[in-house]
C-alpha cells in the first residue's frame, strides 16, 4: 500500500454519556468511509470527556463492552480503520485511559496512557493507573505506534516506537487552550504544532494527531488536529476550536525518500544508549544524581 487516507475526527464529546459519543462514532465512521478514508482517528478519551473524576467506573468500557463492540462492527462493515479513546478496566479494578486500535473489526492493540500529569489543571493520576508498555504493532499498511497526550511530551516515548519499527505515529489528545503568546496566539497548541514537526522531522516519521474540542468544566479544548510528513511539513491542520472531519491522503513513499537522505534511524546507536540508560539508572539508585 503507497497511499493511505486518513480522517481526523475533531469532535466535541458529551461529558460522561457514552451512549451519545458512541452514535458520534459510528455516524462519523459512515462519513469518512464516504470521503474513501481507510483510517479514522478521535481524540483521547472520546467516548467519554475528559475531566472524569468520580464518573470514572461508570463511564469504563473495556474491549469487549458493548460500545468497543459496536465500534467494532462499524469498521467491519465499513472495511477500515480505526483509533478511539475509552476507559479501559482490568479484571482487578485498575482503570486506564486508553486507545484502541482497531481494523476491520478486530482490537489489534491497546495503548494504556504511560504518563499521567498531576499539575496545573490535571488530575489524570489521582483516577487512573499508569500504563506501563510503550510498542508498535503492525497493521495493513505499516507499523504504527500510540501515544496519548501527556505521553508525547516526554520524548522517551515517540523514541521507543521509533526504535520499535513504528513508521507512523499516532498521537491524539484532549489539550485544552492555554496562554497568549508574543503573536497573540494560544501558546498550548503552538507547543504542540512545534513537537509534531519536530517528531516528524526527527523520526522521519507521519505524525498524526488528532485533538478535541469543546468546553469542560470551564476549560475549553482548542482542536488543531493534524498530519505531518517525514519532512516536518503540516499536510493538513484542522481549525481551532470548531468540530470537523478533515481528510487527507499520504504518500508512505515519502518515508524512505526522507530516509534515503537523512539516515537518523541507520545511525542511532541503540546499544550505546542502553548503556548509558542503565548506568544513569544505576547511580540514581545509589544516590548518586
Amino acid at each position: 500500500m503507497n497511499k493511505l487516507t486518513i480522517s481526523l475526527a475533531q469532535i466535541y464529546p458529551k461529558f460522561g454519556d457514552v451512549e451519545t459519543n458512541l452514535q458520534t462514532h459510528l455516524h462519523l465512521l459512515e462519513q469518512a468511509a464516504e470521503e474513501n478514508a481507510q483510517l479514522v482517528i478521535f481524540p483521547e478519551l472520546s467516548l467519554t470527556g475528559y475531566y472524569l473524576q468520580d464518573l470514572v467506573e461508570e463511564v469504563s468500557t473495556p474491549t469487549d463492552s458493548d460500545p468497543i463492540q459496536a465500534i467494532c462492527e462499524q469498521s467491519r462493515k465499513l472495511e477500515l480503520d480505526t483509533m478511539v479513546g475509552f476507559v479501559d478496566v482490568s479484571e482487578r479494578g485498575k482503570h486506564y485511559i486508553a486507545s484502541a486500535y482497531i481494523s476491520r473489526g478486530d482490537i489489534l492493540h491497546v495503548h494504556h496512557k504511560v504518563y499521567l500529569p498531576t499539575y496545573g489543571m490535571f488530575d489524570d493520576g489521582r483516577y487512573f493507573t499508569l500504563g506501563d508498555h510503550i510498542r508498535a504493532f503492525d497493521t495493513s499498511y505499516g507499523r504504527v505506534g500510540m501515544l496519548i497526550c501527556e505521553d508525547f511530551w516526554h520524548i522517551s516515548a515517540p523514541y521507543l516506537l521509533w526504535l520499535d519499527g513504528a513508521d507512523i505515529l499516532l498521537m491524539h489528545s484532549a489539550s485544552p487552550g492555554r496562554g497568549i503568546d508574543k503573536q497573540n496566539t494560544l501558546e498550548t497548541p503552538r507547543w504542540v504544532e512545534t513537537m509534531l514537526g519536530v517528531y516528524g522531522t526527527q523520526f522521519s516519521n507521519f505524525v498524526v494527531h488528532c485533538s478535541r474540542v469543546g468546553f469542560e468544566d470551564g476549560r475549553a479544548f482548542s482542536g488543531g488536529s493534524a498530519i505531518v510528513d517525514p519532512n516536518g511539513d503540516f499536510l493538513v491542520k484542522a481549525p481551532y476550536f470548531d468540530e470537523t472531519l478533515m481528510t487527507c491522503t499520504i504518500d508512505l513513499n515519502q518515508i524512505r525518500r526522507t530516509r534515503s537522505r537523512v539516515t537518523l534511524l541507520r545511525d542511532e546507536r541503540t546499544a550505546l544508549t542502553s548503556r548509558e540508560l542503565q548506568r544513569i539508572v544505576s547511580e540514581r539508585s545509589d544516590g548518586l544524581l
